[in-house]
């Protein structure tokens, strides 16, 4: 019986201990703005927690980040699984880290313990990226929302930017949604395709395709080389059958090979090409600010959205609605007014 005592008053004291180590606010702002990589790690955690306390901790240390922020490119990746895309950032990132620039890669992927092609575990597939004091990589939280990783990806692009880091790669790992997101938080989107698999354009949403400032045909590479210059074209012509994007970039098609590096250095003359154009029309910096008001808008309905489904009498109201509502004898819309009655009721 004392054994079970001594066991359970040492893990109350380690317990106490951990909680004695976890850093100040001003601690962890002084680590992110010296660039130490743990710090940095450390801070996202409290972006990633549900703890209030973590929250408040972290909203304090996100807002004195603003005001640090450099002069970053933020880069969304997106395509399908097995399109190469761990290789390409391994292959890009290291390129840039060579030029001397420092390169932090983020994950949106809300299901990221189901998708077998996940940064989680592509991290194993970066092997000189993950090793390279000037980058660094941070899977997203999984098993949450789409909206609730995407906006703690958004958070951590902060606090990369105020760390030092000057080129933010933001991979999305699933379909559909999650384009979106990531388009709503980055300067340029690129889209990673394959040559070689039946009909080119097949499959392509066009909304992705709307949303791209370049289609990148990866693998393109021995016997590939032919196949990937016939996507390129199709591509091309695809293109100019959508209208004029509002930054008024023409979207760029070109070709490459994560494997041996071929097209890499032309990706990024490319998306410099991008910057300095959109930043001398004024775009870049008004693409921002509205991507700060969309994310304003997110979170409060998101931050709604949790305060009524919490509310007492929406949750007493809830059930015999829903079931109304599968047995027909109530319209979803009159059952959706019926809630909402019930959550300004309880309120007063």
């Amino acid at each position: 019986m004392s054994k079970n005592r001594n066991i359970g008053k040492k893990s109350a004291s380690k317990l106490k201990s951990r909680r004695k180590n976890i850093p100040s606010t001003e601690q962890l702002m002084e680590g992110i703005l010296k660039g130490d990589q743990s710090m940095l790690a450390r801070a996202i955690t409290l972006v990633e927690s549900t703890n209030p306390e973590h929250q408040e901790k972290a909203y304090d240390i996100i807002e004195q980040c603003l005001s640090h922020k450099n002069d970053t490119l933020r880069i969304g990746i997106t395509g399908v699984p097995g399109v190469g895309k761990s290789t390409f950032i391994e292959s890009f990132g290291s390129m840039l880290t060579d030029m001397g620039k420092k390169v932090a890669v983020l994950a949106v992927d809300p299901t990221s313990t189901l998708s077998k092609g996940s940064i989680l575990g592509d991290k194993t597939r970066m092997p000189h990226l993950v090793n390279d004091p000037q980058a660094f990589i941070r899977p997203s939280p999984s098993g949450e929302s789409l909206g609730g990783v995407a906006r703690k990806t958004r958070e951590s692009i902060i606090l990369c930017e105020a760390a030092g880091y000057d080129v933010i790669l933001v991979e999305t790992v699933g379909v559909g949604q999650s384009e979106t997101a990531v388009h709503s938080m980055v300067d340029f989107f690129l889209l990673l395709k394959l040559s070689g698999a039946g009909d080119e354009l097949q499959g392509i949403k066009r909304g992705i395709m709307e949303m791209a400032d370049a289609i990148v045909i990866n693998k393109a590479e021995g016997k590939n080389i032919k196949q990937a210059e016939r996507a390129r074209s199709e591509f091309e012509r695809a293109l100019h059958l959508y209208p004029p994007k509002e930054s008024k970039w023409s979207p760029k098609v070109v070709c490459c090979s994560s494997l041996n590096g071929s097209g890499i250095p032309e990706i990024w003359k490319m998306v410099n090409a991008y910057a300095i154009q959109s930043k001398a029309s004024g775009f870049f910096k008004n693409n921002r600010q509205n991507q700060n008001t969309y994310w304003f808008y997110q979170t409060v309905e998101s931050l709604l959205q949790r305060q009524f489904y919490n509310e007492p009498s929406v949750k007493k109201a809830m059930l015999p609605l829903q079931k109304d509502v599968e047995e027909l004898r109530i319209s979803p819309f009159r059952a959706a007014e019926q809630l909402l009655a019930a959550y300004s009721k309880g309120l007063k």
